[in-house]
């Protein structure tokens, strides 16, 4: 019997696939596409489009000297248009942080933050860039209890209390200053451009807006913005204009970040958070800084994995799921069989069960070295059946985040092999519902992603975690997982997305289906995605991921499965060719891949 695991007990839309099926030993893979209806979960903050009931396949995007990648296709091309112009990943990606804030500001924003991984070309070292959000000095442990210790409700969710202070401005301008070639003002133009003059929305971007037709309405600066002057929703061929972030926009293409923390938007800011009840001072914006931070680094199958350290929990996740699996021959094992998926769920099941303890590295000591050592991941495995499900209740008490899946994702890399994996997030669905007054920036919710009641139950019925209680300056626990893949020194994947507490399994798949399944990267992308995260023990899955045999054969293991609506939006990047075998010799193409589990998202390639 082996000895016990020295444990740390550590803490939605596509439409219908089939699965990829591969057969044991098989070394191709052919795409199979079916049409079955997809089943949905309760998922209040979804979006709804309308889509064919399957996709045909679709090859990767193709780009000569460079790649962009995102949920809209008007910041792909502002990214590849800064890459056409002769800016660098660094140029492209700040143009498309702030594009997206214009075209996707659901989730794209400069009243948020996010996570930076970024791999300088040639011998640099990766560079991991936290520009997340933080608490304002004002904030307490208990600012959404009662006197009687209850959770308030929505207090953390909607409106002013709920906003911390935005790190993306810092975080861009930071990259350009440090990493850029071209001038502010040429990286700022394609944002500012179609903020002033607008832009004419599509299917996507309606169904977006549709989420929070009742909030604009209740904000007059977004009303004025984003409904018609009847009060009536936006419609596909509407113009969206949005003249007031322009003008935010040009003060920071003047002056920098010092517009946003000193200037004139930080004061509009706090003046609407002073008049409607938040806790926002000026000093809390003149202290923000981002911060720089090593990247976790493991390594699967001959590569190096670089991604995100704490303060988030999705770094951490996935380089414990791979190093579990590291140890089977998933190829052989076959993509989507019942032995493959075995593995993968409780590779999943112990990962998210190890989350409890991670925090700010700031605040709290974190045991990512423990977690992350692959002779704790060879203990876990020599404690996984092959032939039954491990009940979750067996595990010590985890945490999975609260973080909304309301995030998105945007990668790129340029001629010169310079890759950039961001992520990025106003929490939910246009964050807190408010905006800076007439700046026109939506402000983020992200009180909501720190622990309200630690030890009491969060949305998902998981008890929250002291490590990440809240404290002034102190920034939440994520699980966004912004990662880039190597060989020999050289970047040759870029991936990341978003989906909240799903954020790592979903990356997880898309590597998997690369590396060991030799998807290329759209059909990596387009799989079918399972999800597990300790408790609750159902695991989730996507129309197609699972064969009705392989469902049969592993409920029969103990295995319960809860079908749920598509979810994330990965964005990713392959070079060398579409497949990881598939290498060139010389300048080596870009391969983008997009998800199209949502409409409007495109890979560019220059």
């Amino acid at each position: 019997m082996p000895a016990p695991i020295q444990r740390f007990s550590l803490p939605s839309r596509l439409v219908a696939m089939a699965v990829l099926c591969m057969g044991v030993g098989a070394t191709t893979i052919q795409p199979v596409w079916a049409a079955a209806p997809v089943a949905s979960a309760p998922d209040p903050l979804a979006f709804s489009t309308t889509q064919p009931d399957h996709l045909p396949p679709l090859a990767p995007t193709r780009g000569a000297h460079g790649m962009a990648v995102s949920a809209q296709r008007l910041a792909s091309e502002a990214g590849a248009h800064i890459l056409a112009q002769g800016g660098n990943a660094a140029d492209a990606a700040v143009a498309m942080g702030y594009a997206l804030a214009v075209v996707y500001p659901a989730a794209g924003n400069l009243g948020g933050g996010g996570f930076m991984l970024l791999r300088p070309p040639g011998k640099q070292q990766s560079v991991f860039l936290d520009f997340r959000e933080k608490a304002p000095a004002a904030a307490t442990p208990t600012m959404f209890l009662d006197e009687h210790g209850n959770v308030l409700p929505d207090q953390s969710v909607t409106g002013w209390k709920a906003v911390a202070i935005p790190g993306t401005v810092a975080g861009l301008e930071e990259v350009h200053k440090r990493w850029g070639k071209l001038p502010r003002q040429a990286v700022l133009a394609p944002a500012i451009r179609l903020a002033r003059e607008g832009f004419v929305l599509e299917t996507g971007d309606v169904a977006l807006l549709n989420t929070s037709t009742e909030a604009f309405r209740k904000d007059s600066y977004a009303r004025a913005i984003f409904l018609r002057p009847d009060g009536s929703p936006l419609q596909v061929g509407d113009k969206l204009v949005q003249k007031d972030l322009a003008r935010s926009l040009e003060q920071i293409a003047r002056h920098g970040a010092d517009a946003f923390y000193k200037g004139p938007i930080a004061h509009a800011i706090v003046d609407a958070s002073r008049k409607n009840g938040g806790i926002l001072t000026l000093s809390d914006f003149a202290r923000y800084a981002p911060r720089e931070l090593s990247p976790l680094t493991c390594h699967y199958r001959g590569l190096e994995v670089e991604t995100a350290p704490p303060p988030s929990a999705g770094g951490v996740a996935l380089c414990e799921m791979l190093n579990i699996l590291g140890g089977y021959n998933m190829q052989t094992l076959g993509l989507h069989t019942a032995p493959a998926l075995q593995r993968e769920i409780e590779a999943m099941r112990h990962a998210y069960s190890d989350r409890r303890d991670l925090g700010d590295p700031a605040f709290v000591p974190n045991p990512s070295q423990h977690l992350l050592d692959t002779t704790y991941a060879a203990e876990i495995r020599a404690h996984i059946p092959t032939d039954h499900a491990v009940p979750s209740t067996s595990l010590k008490a985890g945490d999975a985040s609260a973080e909304k899946p309301e995030t998105t994702q945007f990668s790129v890399m340029d001629k010169n092999g310079f890759a950039i994996s961001t992520t990025y997030t106003l929490n939910g669905w246009f964050g807190a519902k408010v905006m800076g007054g007439n700046t026109g920036i939506f402000m983020n919710d992200e009180m909501d992603d720190f622990s309200i009641k630690p030890g009491a139950p969060n949305m998902f019925g998981i008890p929250g975690s002291t490590a990440n209680a809240i404290a002034p300056g102190k920034t939440p626990l994520s699980s966004m997982t912004p990662t880039i893949l190597s060989r020999n020194g050289k970047p040759i994947m870029v991936i990341g997305s978003p989906g909240g507490s799903r954020i790592p399994t979903i990356v997880l798949s898309v590597i998997l289906g690369v590396v060991d399944y030799g998807l290329d990267i759209q059909q990596a992308i387009d799989l079918p995605r399972l999800h597990e995260q300790w408790m609750p023990d159902a695991v989730e899955i996507e129309s197609g991921a699972v064969s009705s045999s392989v469902e049969q054969t592993l409920e029969h293991e103990g295995y319960h499965f809860a079908p749920h609506a598509p979810w994330g939006i990965p964005e990713g990047i392959l070079t060398g060719g579409p497949r990881l075998t598939d290498q060139t010799t010389g300048a080596p193409p870009y391969f983008g891949g997009y998800d199209r589990r949502h409409p409007g998202g495109a890979a560019i390639g220059e």
